[in-house]
């Protein structure tokens, strides 16, 4: 199973452009890649310059069909929660994205966090409800988003606006 590094689709093999975007795909980019043999082996993967560690979570998101993740459910529990939780990007956030080079994905995620926890907070107070819960709606946006946006950045050379 091969994905376009163009729009992350999934491909067949031995095709040589993807048929949604049209970049092409051919075999001399697909690579072998220094995973566990149940990952897939794709060529972005492969030719990431990323750490070992990365490579895994990275060859997970794929064999969960890619950045929308459509077959997250047929991966074991750890490793959905490796796909799924960045424990830094719940901690740090948006200096956890600015670090790894992703200040567009951060000036976003920050500006929607801001005004989901206004909207929340206002609809709280007005029904009379504690808002302490919007304290962690940031931490939960940036730690589900920090692996699958990284994996864009890096693999799919997406670093744009969303």
């Amino acid at each position: 199973m091969a994905f376009c590094s163009g729009c992350g689709t999934e491909v067949a093999a031995d095709a040589a452009f993807c048929g949604s975007c049209g970049v092409g795909v051919g075999a001399a980019k697909v690579a072998a890649m220094a995973l566990p043999p149940e990952l897939p082996k794709a060529a972005g993967v492969a030719a990431a310059e990323v750490s070992d560690g990365w490579k895994k979570t990275f060859g997970l998101i794929e064999k969960a069909g890619g950045p929308k993740l459509p077959q997250a459910k047929g991966l074991k529990f750890g490793e959905r929660s490796r796909v799924i939780f960045n424990v830094w990007g719940f901690l740090f956030g948006p200096i956890y994205y600015l670090v790894k080079g992703m200040w567009k994905r951060a000036i976003t995620l920050t500006a929607l966090c801001v005004v989901a926890i206004i909207v929340l907070s206002l609809i709280l107070e007005a029904m009379g409800a504690s808002d302490k819960i919007t304290n962690l709606i940031a931490g939960a946006v940036f730690a589900t988003r920090a692996n699958v946006d990284f994996y864009k950045k890096m693999v799919l050379g997406d670093n744009g606006w969303w």
